[in-house]
């Protein structure tokens, strides 16, 4: 199962220029998948970090891992019980950036959720460029009722 940027959009709140995955594929329900992001050279934070030597910021793939565990997530759950849901981001553990994921590349996210507890969710992750890990990462996020 794959879903494309498309029906990214119908599970995730996000917008241009905020939503970074393209697609989610692999899909191993409430499980794992592997999201895509394609590093675009006219990005938004491309002409400032840094002029010249583009690199994207690291917390922007803390913040795609978030996407992609997002995105499984309510794939997976039941569409009545993600109605006028959110998901937030509530903690960042063990990231490490290894390698410098410079733009024009397409970077792929391979996520797993570790365990659930109620609206608490627990996951990692680790980012791969043509298959050189760039980072890696565990995170906790939890649902929450929109306003």
């Amino acid at each position: 199962m794959n879903l494309n940027k498309s029906q990214i959009l119908d599970l995730l709140p996000h917008r241009e220029p905020m939503l970074l995955i393209d697609e989610l594929k692999n899909i191993k329900k409430l499980q794992s998948a592997t999201a895509i992001m394609n590093v675009k050279k006219d990005a938004f934070y491309v002409n400032g970090h840094f002029p010249g030597q583009p690199v994207m910021p690291g917390v922007l793939i803390v913040e795609a891992f978030g996407q992609a565990a997002a995105a499984l997530t309510a794939h997976g759950i039941d569409k009545k019980t993600y109605e006028n849901k959110l998901v937030f981001l509530m903690s960042v553990e063990k990231a490490r950036f290894r390698n410098p994921v410079i733009p024009d590349c397409r970077l792929e996210l391979n996520i797993e959720a570790i365990r659930s507890h109620g609206r608490v969710w627990k996951y990692k992750g680790e980012a791969f460029v043509e298959g050189k890990r760039m980072a890696d990462a565990q995170w906790s996020a939890t649902i929450v009722d929109r306003k």
